[in-house]
């Protein structure tokens, strides 16, 4: 028999812990259904979205790297949010073969950070991909300051200050770091498979936070560094279960239970 299903589609996807996530909340709540991962490359998405479109018991999809930015032009309709952000992170059934675009990224990064004042502050993101953009919103939204990007390609980071209506400056992914009050890695570097990533955070305050939103691994070589030195940590895992309540909401019509320290616990078991 079939069931109501979502599922995360990415290229790698092996390493998600969304399907432990969401199936932990479908066991809780006691809702018959099912979350996947979906091993999707670029050249296959398209076919992958318009399979979907067929499927009755197809929910929706959280989408993860590279598809954040691409997945845009496969929808029918777009939330204020992925308007001004650019790249969603879930895409919606929502009747008729139709599908819907939202970000849940920015409020789930925004959450995760925690009691940390960005009023005038000065913000350092690594990547301009679709992650950054939500990463730049949730700051710009909350009253950054300054904005520097580091990225390998300056043009790809110039584009995301421009289409996000952000003055800033962009450094090259070696270069050394601006004394600032908060880091974060919005790339895949450091992430199982991905090329690692290597800073020298001597220049931060003693005050900066250092966030990372890879999770896989929980411990990135940057939190270790950042510990190391004293400086205030947050990891992925926060980010990662705060925008899945969301989505969860969004495919599945109810709320999952908020005992994040017991998920947490789950996801790292």
């Amino acid at each position: 028999m079939s069931v109501p299903f979502a599922e995360v589609v990415g290229d790698p996807v092996a390493h998600s812990k969304s399907p432990v996530m969401h199936r932990a909340w479908l066991a809780a709540l006691g809702i018959e259904g099912d979350y996947r991962a979906a091993h999707v490359r670029s050249q296959e998405l398209a076919a992958h979205f318009e399979t979907c479109r067929t499927l009755p018991d197809w929910r929706g999809a959280n989408i993860t790297v590279p598809h954040k930015v691409a997945c845009l032009d496969l929808v029918d309709q777009f939330s204020a949010d992925v308007t001004a952000i650019g790249a969603a992170n879930c895409i919606v059934s929502i009747g008729n073969g139709r599908l819907r675009a939202e970000n849940t990224d920015w409020t789930g990064f925004f959450a995760a950070l925690g009691k940390v004042d960005l009023r005038g502050a000065h913000a350092i993101i690594i990547g301009a991909g679709g992650a950054s953009r939500a990463v730049l919103y949730a700051l710009t939204s909350n009253g950054i300051g300054n904005v520097t990007i580091l990225n390998r390609t300056h043009a790809r980071a110039h584009v995301l200050l421009e289409d996000m209506q952000v003055e800033g400056d962009v450094l090259a992914l070696d270069a050394a770091l601006p004394a600032a009050d908060l880091l974060v890695n919005a790339s895949s570097l450091g992430m199982v498979g991905a090329a690692p990533l290597s800073v020298d955070l001597a220049p931060l305050p003693a005050h900066a936070t250092v966030c990372d939103i890879v999770y896989a691994p929980l411990e990135t070589l940057l939190l270790t560094a950042a510990r190391a030195r004293g400086l205030r940590t947050v990891d992925g895992l926060g980010m990662l279960i705060e925008q899945a309540r969301t989505a969860f909401e969004l495919f599945f019509g109810r709320t999952p239970p908020a005992d994040s320290a017991a998920l947490r616990r789950l996801l790292t078991s």
